[in-house]
């Protein structure tokens, strides 16, 4: 399985559109919106006045972060 990489121009405060985040990460719409219901995965925003989902650079960042995979003596010494 390939490492996700944010392009390093991509700045903290740029958005993402919800199909350009599934695309990124590879994962379907369905399960994103499975994550959203669920109130897991990242936080997401709305533009006034505009109904479509976004998510900042920065978050996209974070729940990479939290979800990176750990190995057994990580979770050992944790």
């Amino acid at each position: 399985m390939e490492p996700i990489h944010i392009p390093p121009k991509w700045h903290d405060e740029d958005l993402l559109s919800f199909e350009q985040f599934c695309e990124l990460i590879g994962t379907p719409p369905r399960t994103v919106r499975d994550w959203r219901r669920r109130r897991v995965g990242p936080s997401w925003e709305r533009l006034d006045g505009c109904g479509r989902l976004f998510i900042r650079v920065a978050e996209v960042r974070r729940f990479l972060r939290a979800a990176r995979p750990t190995t057994r003596r990580e979770r050992r010494d944790a």
